[in-house]
């Protein structure tokens, strides 16, 4: 069965309290990592960049704000996401576009950047996805992914995956009010690719010059990757 209907119920249904769970689940961390992506994608000058699964528009804003010539869109399947990111960049000059990420509405070659915060881990073929978006890449354009990783099994693991297991889901109950959301986002970190792993598909889907860094105790990761 596929996980787009799931995800996309799941995402409109927190799309009002999303915000708020990320800065108090990543600690407040999740700004830091967003302005390294921006970094890694570059400045397109007065190119076309694409925030894909950009949810309340966080990356796609700070794309636009560090890079102000850039035109920017940001895009998602969950349509009160997309009314939550509107709402809050109205004059930040971003086009705003619902699409499914496994076929991307858009020509080959027409973005000098794409973006994405957890996208890969909630669909179905991420090479698959990955591919699309190296075909929407303008040759020489960048790739940047911020996701989760599974934690290596070193001294920290058990603490972290108890707040994995357990921390994470209990927020989302009293802050979201959506325990099982929270429980569904944690079990897909566990299930997710490793960091090597998702690299050698960023490589396989026709990526060069890829690599990639962790973060929050190994438990995300931000890979990049350039279209040749």
């Amino acid at each position: 069965m596929s996980k787009g209907p799931g995800v996309q119920k799941m995402f409109d249904a927190i799309a009002g309290r999303y915000d708020l769970m990320n800065r108090v689940m990543t600690l407040g961390q999740d700004q830091r990592w967003r302005k390294f992506v921006v970094q890694k994608a570059g400045d397109p000058g007065r190119g076309a960049t694409l925030d894909l699964a950009t949810g309340t528009g966080d990356i796609a804003a700070l794309m636009s704000r560090t890079y102000p010539y850039a035109r920017v869109t940001g895009a998602d399947f969950s349509l009160n996401m997309l009314k939550e990111a509107e709402k809050r960049f109205a004059s930040s000059g971003i086009h705003w576009q619902a699409c499914d990420a496994n076929k991307l509405p858009f020509d080959d070659n027409c973005f000098d950047s794409v973006t994405f915060g957890y996208l890969l881990r909630n669909v179905d073929d991420a090479g698959k996805v990955l591919t699309e978006v190296c075909r929407v890449l303008s040759p020489g354009g960048r790739v940047v992914c911020l996701d989760t990783t599974p934690p290596a099994r070193n001294l920290l693991y058990p603490f972290v995956l108890l707040y994995l297991k357990y921390g994470i889901p209990i927020m989302g109950k009293m802050i979201a009010n959506d325990e099982a959301a929270y429980s569904y986002l944690t079990g897909s970190t566990m299930d997710f690719y490793s960091a090597g792993e998702l690299a050698e598909l960023f490589t396989a889907a026709g990526f060069t010059k890829v690599g990639y860094k962790k973060f929050m105790f190994g438990t995300i990761g931000i890979h990049w990757g350039e279209k040749p």
